[in-house]
């Protein structure tokens, strides 16, 4: 009698290496991660944008977080794949997760979840706003447009924050606005610009509205806090733009992260399995208590 295949533990984490960070604002850090195990990295298919993955700090438990950087994908084994994340440091395992230092080692699972259809965008303008750490969410789908910058029409990126001190990504956005057809307009909420600030002030939903972009043959892809969301959507329906035109992602309390566990369930929705990235006519058809 053949011994029965060993049935694969879809938990089990991949082990990564921190190979450096960069701290965004005074609570929020980008990790870069790396495979400990050079046949785990070889075995890596890469990701989408708009996927997630499920981040363990031994000890202390797991926490979900967008793929951040750029789509990697299999190239030979020319260079090994890079994951980053950014977090906030808000309670037990992204505090534990702040805490490590650069060679220690986190767990990963992924990647899961659907994606940004950036193919399906070809040839159309594109709008990325990112309300505070909701940025983290856009930034790999971002930097493959970014990268691809000639299939597409123009690209604006709105960057905002409720200060200047918690605005992400500070430090990149000059190479954002150095591509042709880039413009890149940073927003601070009244009362949080500080001295010297030449950006724009006011609330994000505002600052969109005064901008007049045409809604023809253009996306809009938002991700930030649900009342930010809320009146953006107002503000985009105000301006013509369908609910088919605007895409957003959605991280509500997933836990497993491919559907067993049922935590993120909307009614028949997953979260984890069906989402995250889903058009606000999607959305529209949520339970409304969402």
């Amino acid at each position: 009698m053949q011994p029965a295949e060993a049935v694969p533990n879809l938990y089990h984490p991949n082990l990564m290496r921190i190979a450096g960070f960069a701290d965004e604002t005074p609570d929020v850090r980008t990790l870069k991660l790396q495979f400990a195990d050079a046949g785990e990295a070889r075995a890596f298919t890469g990701w989408r944008p708009g996927q997630f993955g499920q981040f363990t700090v031994f000890g202390a438990g797991e926490s979900v977080f967008a793929l951040a950087n750029k789509p990697w994908h299999p190239n030979g084994g020319a260079e090994p794949p890079t994951i980053e994340c950014t977090f906030r440091a808000i309670g037990k395992v992204t505090n534990a997760l702040r805490a490590l230092s650069t060679g220690q080692t986190v767990g990963f699972r992924g990647p899961y979840g659907n994606h940004f259809p950036l193919d399906d965008w070809r040839g159309k303008h594109l709008v990325y706003i990112g309300g505070g750490i909701g940025m983290a969410a856009l930034r790999s789908a971002m930097l493959e447009t970014l990268d691809r910058k000639a299939e597409f029409g123009e690209v604006l990126i709105l960057n905002g924050a409720r200060t200047v001190a918690d605005m992400v990504y500070k430090e990149e956005m000059p190479s954002w606005q150095a591509v042709q057809g880039v413009r890149v307009v940073r927003c601070v909420d009244p009362g949080g610009e500080g001295e010297g600030w030449d950006g724009e002030v006011g609330l994000l939903p505002n600052v969109f509205e005064k901008l007049a972009l045409d809604p023809a043959d253009r996306i809009v892809v938002a991700c930030g806090p649900p009342v930010m969301l809320h009146y953006l959507f107002l503000s985009l329906g105000k301006l013509g733009y369908r609910p088919e035109q605007v895409v957003t992602t959605l991280e509500n309390k997933m836990k497993c992260g491919i559907g067993h566990c049922g935590r993120c369930y909307v009614g028949p929705f997953s979260v984890c399995r069906d989402g995250p990235v889903v058009t606000w006519a999607e959305l529209n058809e949520l339970p409304k208590d969402y």
